[in-house]
């Protein structure tokens, strides 16, 4: 084992991977589906356990990784042209932008075995989405300038959805995980349904219309879905889907592990980091697996300083000490912070050259609203002590460390979460640059799920390096941007308390009405300056999207949008 280690190590120093060849492929432009046969399995990591199997609720990627898999919406997105496409509504149609009718299938079935009808999508929206009592982000991106939609069931397998005003991505919004309403009614009349679907459910208790069902979860060892036997999708062969019989997620969370699995052949998947490229490019012919480069992720790594102004009932004090609350709300300070960054160092160090400094919320990958026209924080520690100067900051008693105005000393608690390797080196490097221009830095690296409770239930942090999943629409952002919405880590408190942030708003919900392409690409252009202006995020960098594959599967397709299983009923062992 320790000689493995020794190995993995020396590997990790040479001098270059570029010597061995061929790094990558890029993804394959010519993409068709094939009928393949059924059988086998999939082993996949996942760096920590799931919080719940709740898709509602869910707030972190360790939830939903697992429950995509298992629940499905009304429309999926096309891995090829990411057009919205039929999925459990086999079309739609409207005349006016506000009133639309889907023409459900009915031919699906719950994983039960019990039939999906309207009723379930009306559950669905009524009692989940819109229910108050649910914390669900989904909520935010329903919700249409303060108005929800309206469903009418014309019959079982027809419904009309009535929306306040047009509402430009409607159809992309609609890829909404629907849910029983035979299974989980009963938990939202008793008000259960929050704290349902929880890791000590039974197997019986999570039913969805996915191409895989839970069959076995196992805390701090791994979480097993099994072929749905009622899926309803079949191939251009009339086989029924899905091919594999099983997909297990290993909990791994350190990276390295999963880097020595997939080595040691345990697993057949891998998400790699730019240093692991010297390690696997070598073997990639003789051990049966390719590397992909999808290109720059979707996504974002940043900073945020907690600017909640609130008390913290249960013990009487505020959330963040008064003192430390005037640093953070004080968009000098932020902006100091972000010109002390290093980000050239940190794509050198820790992306081996392979990666972007970040400074907009949308990543380049976004080729339809990323706006390269914003505010940017160049390396530049002397302008950052110059902001913190001029806002109060000195070292009066010589120490090496900042004291502001009324003698506080500039020491802050820096948390990311510890799962996540490339993200703790990233934060040391932060840490070492704020440092240097008289800050004092303690970081302390978490488990993902306790990091996700302190940043959106206990609000107990001062300042966290952590990243946000991205996709092809902004507005679905919204739950994050809306002072308003369910997930707005900085200000937790439904009340805006900067007039930018009631701009966003505005722009947000316009954005959402309006239909014209090239007006919408103009608001979210606004919306992304005005970020990099007032940084309640402070980004960072940007990776590229690497995987490593065996092989051994067909129907494969590597997105930069979807991981390297686009469709994962159609993967099959060849």
């Amino acid at each position: 084992m320790y000689l493995r280690y020794i190995l993995l190590i020396i590997i990790y120093f040479l001098p270059s991977f570029s010597l061995f060849g061929e790094i990558w492929k890029e993804p394959l432009k010519d993409y068709q589906l094939v009928c393949g046969k059924k059988g086998g399995y999939l082993t996949l990591a996942t760096t920590s356990d799931p919080k719940s199997f709740n898709p509602i609720v869910a707030k972190e990627t360790s939830t939903t990784q697992i429950t995509s898999f298992i629940f499905e919406g009304l429309l999926r997105v096309d891995p090829k042209t990411l057009d919205m496409i039929p999925n459990l509504a086999k079309s739609w149609q409207t005349h006016n932008g506000k009133e639309w009718i889907f023409y459900l299938r009915d031919d699906v079935y719950w994983n039960d075995g019990k039939k999906f009808t309207a009723d379930d999508v009306i559950f669905t929206f009524d009692k989940l989405i819109y229910n108050p009592n649910i914390p669900t982000g989904s909520r935010d991106i329903f919700t249409i300038e303060g108005k929800r939609i309206i469903l009418e069931k014309i019959d079982d397998y027809t419904i009309k959805f009535i929306l306040p005003c047009t509402f430009a991505p409607f159809l992309r919004a609609l890829s909404q995980d629907i849910l029983p309403k035979h299974k989980y009614l009963r938990l939202v009349e008793e008000d259960k349904f929050t704290f349902a679907m929880g890791l000590d459910s039974s197997l019986k208790d999570i039913v969805g219309t996915g191409p895989y069902r839970l069959k076995k979860y196992l805390p701090g060892e791994s979480v097993v879905l099994e072929r749905n036997p009622y899926y309803w999708k079949k191939d251009s062969c009339g086989n029924r889907l899905p091919y594999l019989d099983e997909i297990i997620f290993v909990i791994l969370s350190n990276p390295d592990t999963i880097l020595l699995k997939f080595l040691e052949g345990e697993l057949d998947y891998c998400s790699l980091r730019p240093n692991d490229l010297a390690i696997l490019s070598p073997r990639q012919k003789r051990d049966g697996f390719t590397i992909y480069n999808a290109g720059t992720s979707f996504g974002s790594n940043f900073i945020v300083l907690n600017q909640n102004p609130q008390y913290n009932p249960h013990i009487h004090k505020p959330y963040v000490k008064p003192y430390k609350l005037k640093w953070f709300r004080n968009k000098q300070f932020r902006k100091a912070i972000a010109f002390a960054i290093n980000r050239d160092k940190i794509v050198e160090v820790v992306l081996n050259g392979l990666g972007v400094p970040q400074f907009s919320p949308e990543s380049p990958a976004n080729v339809i609203f990323y706006n390269d026209n914003v505010i940017k924080y160049p390396y530049h520690p002397q302008r950052a002590k110059e902001l913190l100067n001029d806002i109060g900051f000195k070292d009066r008693d010589g120490d090496g460390i900042l004291e502001d105005e009324d003698g506080f000393k500039l020491e802050i608690t820096f948390f990311t979460n510890a799962d996540n390797s490339e993200r703790v080196t990233i934060a040391t490097l932060i840490k070492k640059d704020l440092e240097s221009i008289g800050m004092k830095i303690h970081l302390l690296p978490l488990d993902f799920n306790n990091l996700v409770t302190k940043l959106t239930a206990t609000f107990d942090w001062e300042m966290i390096l952590i990243g946000l999943t991205g996709g092809i629409e902004p507005y679905f952002g919204k739950n994050v941007w809306s002072y308003k919405g369910d997930l707005h880590p900085w200000n937790p408190t439904k009340t805006a308390l900067d007039d930018y942030e009631i701009e966003i708003e505005d722009i947000f919900n316009l954005a959402g009405r309006t239909l014209d392409e090239e007006e919408r690409k103009r608001l979210f252009a606004r919306w992304q300056y005005i970020v990099s202006d007032n940084l309640p995020f402070i980004y960072t960098v940007l990776g590229y999207s690497l995987y490593a594959v065996r092989d051994k599967f067909g129907n494969l397709y590597p997105t930069v949008y979807g991981g390297a299983f686009s469709e994962i009923e159609h993967i099959y062992i060849k």
